[in-house]
């Protein structure tokens, strides 16, 4: 069959057959995530999309049309791309496995109202540029995504470029935004070449706009190796399952499992030990005995980092729970603390918690009430290394939200990646990771309780990681923090102007 052939076919459907069709590209494109990392599928999904989208522009209701078009694109791509997002909800199943059969429709198909927009407001615009606008729209869709409603930036399409680490460099000038915008057009301008009569241009633009990032990518990567400072980090991976990480007769086995791994010689003797988010089985400040312990473990010339919950009374006698980290210098000192300022909804807190509750639904995180959010990204001084920014959790997925107005010399990201599943999600948000480390130009130091622990330079390479289910330390010195990048500097300011650039393109070309 010829590839006009197989456009006319996309172009074609209609109702629920272009409904079932736009939802299998979406999740054929889907497996450009990590850990499948294909990243051919992502661009194939999207000339389908836009095949899809053609049959649509001239029938009756075009707008409706392509909307559900969007809506199955999106559910595919999300149903597929996130499919772990089920397995927060067995960690006590009996408080919450009831809700897996309505989070496997309604998380996907709510997502999934973001591609909706992208496709109707492309098509609304689809007569002169519709390659273009449809670029423009899906870009701006996913930036949207990634601020509404506190946002979820997970699995944007830059990351469908996992596999190659050279054109990700591109995110220290572009941003994962940037990147995505280009990618999009990448994958749509692939539709050009299923027309009776193929058009060629916009295609071979973009494979040798792509093929010039993949370059200057590799020469990057190839003429500047990673830089260490003299700080050795140790990152502590208990690998405490999640279901047994607050049992009261496991408590002194974990804890005991984290001084273990914290003392333990040989390999690189450490200056600053790093635990994951919430590591501590118990709420530190009331338990002395553990701060004597950190004491013993920091002695005098050691920092201990790690996530804990917080708890704070005021002086009206509100009591609220914070999500946060310690820096503990020596003799266990408490030199600083951060809370987590971007909280994740039903897992740490519930939006609209006292009707929910009365339905049933409770928060995922087993603490009474909703915890309560920080003020923002802080750069926490840290004895004996350069100042660190501090993420807890998924807080490292947001592009231009990781650094406060002081840049840190590292970041330093706590989570508990047991939450996300024994496969996919860990390593999605490890490859979320790495881009920020790009786009900043920061050193990164990772520690998850289960994997995927890791130590990454400021363009992404990993230096040491411990990998998924293990039990163990990672050991390395910490890189050295690169120059601010392009996007440390100015954000998504070039994002925003790639996309007025991409949608005036269309009337300046039919003017030439």
């Amino acid at each position: 069959m010829s590839l006009a052939a197989v456009g006319a076919f996309f172009r074609g459907l209609s109702g629920w057959r272009a409904l079932l069709a736009s939802t299998l590209a979406g999740a054929v494109g889907a497996l450009a995530f990590a850990p499948l990392d294909v990243f051919p599928a992502m661009l194939l999904g999207l000339a389908v999309f836009v095949l899809l989208l053609e049959g649509a522009h001239g029938r009756p209701r075009p707008i409706r049309a392509a909307a559900a078009i969007g809506w199955g694109f999106g559910f595919g791509q999300f149903a597929v791309g996130m499919h772990w997002i089920f397995y927060p909800f067995l960690v006590d199943p009996i408080e919450h496995g009831w809700q897996i059969p309505f989070v496997l429709i309604l998380f996907p198909g709510g997502l999934a109202l973001f591609t909706t927009l992208a496709a109707a407001v492309a098509m609304r615009f689809w007569r002169h540029s519709r390659v273009f606008i449809f670029a423009v729209s899906f870009a701006g869709a996913e930036w949207l995504r990634g601020h509404v409603l506190t946002g979820l930036p997970w699995n944007l399409p830059a990351y469908g470029w996992g596999a190659s680490l050279a054109i990700l460099q591109s995110t220290a000038l572009l941003g994962a935004y940037g990147l995505s915008l280009l990618t999009v057009l990448f994958g749509a301008s692939l539709a050009e070449l299923f027309a009776a009569r193929p058009r060629w241009a916009l295609p071979v633009a973009m494979t040798a706009l792509f093929a010039t990032l993949w370059l200057g990518g590799v020469i990057r990567l190839e003429t500047q190796p990673t830089a260490f400072t003299g700080v050795r980090l140790r990152l502590v991976q208990p690998n405490v399952p999640q279901d047994e990480k607050y049992v009261r007769a496991l408590r002194v086995r974990n804890w005991r499992t984290l001084l273990d791994l914290s003392s333990r010689p040989g390999g690189v003797q450490p200056g600053v030990v790093v635990w994951p988010e919430a590591a501590p089985p118990v709420a530190l400040q009331y338990y002395p005995d553990t701060l004597d312990a950190i004491a013993a473990l920091t002695g005098t010339n050691r920092v201990l980092i790690t996530g804990n919950q917080r708890v704070v009374d005021d002086a009206a006698g509100t009591r609220r729970i914070y999500n946060s980290l310690y820096v503990f210098g020596p003799q266990g000192r408490i030199v600083a603390t951060y809370d987590k300022f971007h909280l994740v909804p039903f897992g740490e807190y519930l939006p609209l918690e006292a009707v929910l509750e009365r339905i049933g639904i409770t928060k995922l995180v087993g603490f009474p009430g909703s915890f309560s959010a920080g003020d923002g990204p802080h750069t926490v001084d840290v004895p004996g290394a350069p100042p660190a920014g501090p993420l807890i959790c998924y807080e490292i997925l947001f592009p231009a939200a990781v650094v406060g107005p002081v840049r840190p010399g590292w970041l330093v990201n706590v989570t508990d990646d047991s939450w996300f599943g024994p496969w996919a999600g860990p390593r999605q948000h490890l490859l979320a990771a790495r881009v920020r480390a790009i786009e900043e130009g920061l050193p990164l130091a990772r520690a998850a309780n289960t994997g995927i622990s890791a130590v990454v330079d400021g363009k992404g390479r990993i230096v040491a990681m411990r990998d998924l289910g293990e039990t163990g330390v990672v050991d390395a010195f910490l890189p050295r923090a690169e120059p601010p990048t392009p996007y440390a500097t100015t954000g998504d300011l070039l994002f925003f102007v790639l996309l007025i650039v991409v949608a005036a393109l269309p009337r300046a070309l039919l003017r030439r």
